[in-house]
């Protein structure tokens, strides 16, 4: 897996990365010429060959060259630019009742465990979500494209947690929208849940997720691991 994010690429090398895919480069080495690339792109020789070396320099394909061309595969950070791509066209053409938000796995600062263990939360968990959570929380920095895409949440219905007071202060309300998290190798954990405090448009950039089990050893995560969260509207 991944441990850090793959450097950016502009339009104009990810029009070349799809072709590479629709070649078959997720599925192993693929024969590229310059010359046929070019063609496909509407470009130059000199443009098409910039452009896979770009790909390359970003960590998004591996590349062999031979006398008559070269062998090139899509990495798995590869792979996951098309998947950003792939989504932000979902948005557009469909209108599911959910929204997928991605980004890279991160240590926390320790607040979601000792918030989420307090009984006047804990107590309205076990009622609204069905469950007991871990105490902790698997935080998620989302890409520049899911964090504008979060705001797509407001419309859907979440699980409202009250706030509550106890002898020492008073603490705020919250929401949970029920969360499928889907790693880069396609392992799947589907009983999960968003969670924010209810009024607030801080950290927007990071994702807190609970689940009745510690996430990061069911779905084997570590920092800078890939993941995409499936928000869904409450059944």
């Amino acid at each position: 897996m991944s441990a850090t994010r793959p450097r950016a690429v502009g339009y104009d090398e990810l029009a070349a990365l799809k072709l590479l895919a629709l070649d078959g480069g997720l599925d192993g080495e693929v024969k590229v010429s310059c010359s046929g690339l070019a063609d496909r792109l509407d470009a130059s020789n000199q443009t098409a060959s910039r452009r896979l070396q770009q790909l390359d320099d970003a960590g998004l394909v591996e590349r062999e060259m031979v006398s008559d061309g070269q062998w090139v595969s899509i990495t798995e950070d590869g792979k996951w630019a098309l998947k950003r791509e792939y989504e932000d066209y979902r948005r557009i053409f469909e209108t599911p009742a959910g929204i997928d938000l991605t980004g890279t796995v991160t240590s926390g600062m320790g607040e979601g465990r000792h918030y989420i263990s307090l009984p006047g939360y804990m107590e309205q968990f076990e009622d609204r979500l069905g469950y007991e959570p871990f105490l902790g929380t698997l935080n998620v920095e989302l890409t520049d494209e899911s964090i504008r895409a979060r705001s797509a949440m407001e419309a859907l219905e979440p699980v409202h947690i009250d706030g509550w007071e106890d002898d020492e202060r008073t603490y705020g309300p919250a929401v949970c929208y029920p969360a499928v998290v889907e790693t880069q190798d396609g392992e799947v954990y589907e009983q999960a849940h968003t969670i924010a405090p209810e009024r607030t448009h801080h950290d927007e950039d990071q994702l807190e997720v609970i689940a009745p089990e510690k996430l990061r050893e069911e779905l084997e995560l570590e920092d800078g691991d890939h993941v995409t969260v499936h928000v869904e509207e409450t059944a």
